[in-house]
Order: C-alpha cells, then structure tokens, then sequence
C-alpha cells in the first residue's frame, strides 16, 4: 500500500451497511464516519446489536456476503479508497497493513495447530524470510506479549483464558500493522486480567506506532486506553470528541445514560439509573432521532425529523435537537466538512 504524508490514517465516510435476510432488510450501520489519526487510539461504545463490529469488519472488507452488503460510503486508508480493491489486494492488506483482535480468543485459535505455528502463519504469509527467521520472529512476539518462547510447541488448550488473548494479540501484531481493531478484547475476562491485557495492548501501541480502534461497551476500558470516544447508536455515531470532551462535558442524553447506568463507590446507597426500554427494531427505517422513544427530554419535533451534527468545539460534536440553538455558524462549519 502507498504509504501517504498525511497524518490521518483511516478517513471513514457516510458508510452504510445492510444486512439483506429473508425476514427483512436490518440496518446495521447508517452514515457512520470516522477519522483517525497516526498513533491515535479510538474509542467505540455502544450497547450490542449498535452496529460497532459491522463498522470494524468492513474496513477490512469482511463483511459476510451475503447476507452483508456494503450501500453507500468509502473508506479511505492512507488516502486509498479500500473498497474499490480487489479481494486479492485486501488479503495482503489484512495481517500487514490492518490487523484485528476479536471478541472471543477461545474461538480465534486453531485447535489442532500449536501456538508456534499459528503465529509463523501470520508472518510467512505477509513477509519474506525463511523458516528460521519466520520461527524466531514468532517466538520473539510471544516474549514482547508476556509468554516464554520455550511455550512455542504448546496447544492452545494449554492456555488460560488471558494468556490465549495474549497469543492472539502476539498474532494481531506479528507483522507490526499501522492500524489495529480490538473488538472487545477483555470481555470473556476477569478484572484482574483484563487490566494486564489493556497494559500489554497499551505499550505494544507505543512499541509499535501503531493506531487503535478498540470497540467496547466499557466506558472503563475506554478511559484506560483510548484519546478520543465515539458513542454510537442504531449504526450511526451521536456524540464524538477527545476523552475530556466525553467524560467531563457529556451531552447526548444516550452518552448521559450510559454514564448514570454505572454504579457509583461513592454513593453506595444510590439505585443504578438505567436507560428505559431496549435497543430500537435495526430493521425500521427512522425519520427522526432513532432514540426518541427512550429519552427524556425528547418532543415532536424529535420524532419527526433526523437532529443535525453540532459541532460545540473544535473536536465535539452532538446529533441531538437539544441543542438546536447552538449559533449557526457552528452548523456551517460541519456544511462545510469539518
């Protein structure tokens, strides 16, 4: 792949996914846009069935057709439009240039094959070097992931539950990718293995330069590792911005459920506070806010028509018709592409 000057990484635009089955169409993902900067970590929160993993496996073109298919949108990386690829291109894109870690590590792994091999097969596959120095390199990745390379033999079911996302990330990472998607990578693990693979994740991107799009529904996670948040609902992002902006000066009413829903060490007494109602139907078309019907503050006006992006500085925005009022200019610094 050309390697662009540009610091923007993945540049993702009005992407739109649909899932075409025989009980209807459901719409996965509609309008989402992302951009991400060189060594920049990215956060992606939302409850499931919000359309987060269908984002992260169409960049890189895995999508299952059918029933999956990609409508409308472009996604460019290092400036290229990967959709416009052929399938044989985006192979050796993936594991090289694009690598992901995915939800569950006990399923990720062959079986049959050792560790060892599993990881060799990455490098061989996208790097010239000959059986030594592919053997090497492996038992070199299991060290960097906090595994003696004498365990370069062993079967997957010789692991536990963390150390298996160990070598899966030892995988994701083999062949030092400019952009790596976790896909909740701590879900299936305790607390305290959860803190010491965000730990290993957090010094591989420093080690390696590389750029994270890490997908969760753990506003914790997020906190620990990622510099700027997307909050997405019903396959579009409604509030975006750095950490600071999400944490401290939260506006969407979703965002503020997700935050009240979180139980507080310092008001034990308190109830949780969760967000009423469910996820909406993904196969209705909306034609205003698509949670309408599970916020708060909503009128009329939000039923009826799709609330605008509101930039409220330079690096937050809001889709919400709260905040209508804002003052035009900052409407026609989003008509204008920012």
């Amino acid at each position: 792949m050309h390697r662009s000057n540009s610091e923007i990484i993945l540049d993702m635009k009005n992407l739109v996914v649909d899932y075409e089955t025989d009980d209807g169409i459901v719409h996965a993902v509609n309008g989402m846009n992302i951009k991400l900067n060189r060594k920049q970590s990215l956060g992606i929160v939302g409850e499931t069935g919000a359309g987060k993993t269908t984002t992260a496996l169409s960049i890189l073109r895995l999508i299952p057709d059918p029933p999956g298919v990609i409508k409308n949108g472009e996604i460019f990386l290092e400036g290229e439009d990967i959709l416009l690829y052929p399938e044989a291109k985006m192979r050796k894109l993936r594991g090289s240039y694009v690598s992901m870690i995915f939800q569950d590590p006990m399923t990720s792994l062959n079986p049959v094959l050792t560790v060892g091999e599993q990881i060799s097969e990455v490098i061989r596959v996208h790097r010239k070097a000959d059986s030594e120095d592919v053997i090497r390199k492996a038992k070199e990745m299991l060290e960097v992931v906090g595994i003696k390379s004498d365990r370069y033999n062993d079967f997957p079911y010789q692991f536990s539950g963390g150390m298996k996302q160990r070598i899966v990330i030892a995988m994701a990472l083999a062949c030092y990718p400019k952009l790596l998607i976790a896909d909740e990578p701590t879900t299936a693990l305790d607390v305290t293995i959860q803190a010491q693979i965000l730990e290993v994740m957090k010094d591989l991107k420093e080690k390696f330069d590389t750029s994270l799009i890490l997908i969760t529904h753990d506003l914790g996670v997020v906190a620990e590792i990622c510099d700027i948040v997307s909050v997405v609902y019903a396959g579009s992002i409604i509030e975006h911005g750095t950490l600071r902006d999400i944490f401290k000066s939260t506006k969407h009413p979703y965002t503020e459920g997700l935050f009240n829903s979180l139980p507080n060490i310092n008001a034990r007494a308190e109830f949780l506070k969760p967000i009423p109602g469910s996820m909406p139907d993904p196969t209705q078309v909306y034609t205003g806010c698509a949670f309408y019907e599970r916020c708060k503050y909503a009128v009329d006006k939000c039923n009826a028509v799709k609330p605008p992006k509101i930039w409220l500085n330079d690096t937050h925005y809001v889709v919400c018709h709260k905040y209508d009022d804002i003052e035009l200019t900052q409407k026609e610094v989003e008509n204008n592409g920012m």
